[in-house]
């Protein structure tokens, strides 16, 4: 039986933590960013949500594709040591 090569717990709750902390900082931005522009008369308040909103959104996207990436990465080197420690051990290499 081959060994687990999928990432460590630490690894996959670094990445969840790291896609809620870019929706929130990227729906901050996005709302302070709208909310600035607004005139001091106007009322923005809706257009600042759905801006903070979807820039949430759009940073957690981003965020959430490079941490699958990165996980698919940590997955594939250890299968490949794995692969390799076998070999060394049947006296392959």
């Amino acid at each position: 039986m081959l060994p687990d090569a999928s990432p460590p717990v630490w690894a996959r709750v670094a990445a969840v933590s790291s896609i809620i902390i870019a929706g929130i900082c990227g729906g901050l931005i996005g709302w302070s960013v709208v909310d600035l522009q607004c005139d001091p008369g106007g009322d923005c308040s809706t257009n600042a949500a759905l801006i903070g909103v979807a820039s949430a959104l759009i940073c957690a996207i981003g965020v959430s594709v490079v941490a699958v990436l990165t996980l698919r990465a940590m997955a594939e080197w250890k299968a490949i040591e794995a692969r390799d420690q076998a070999r060394r051990e049947r006296g392959l290499t």
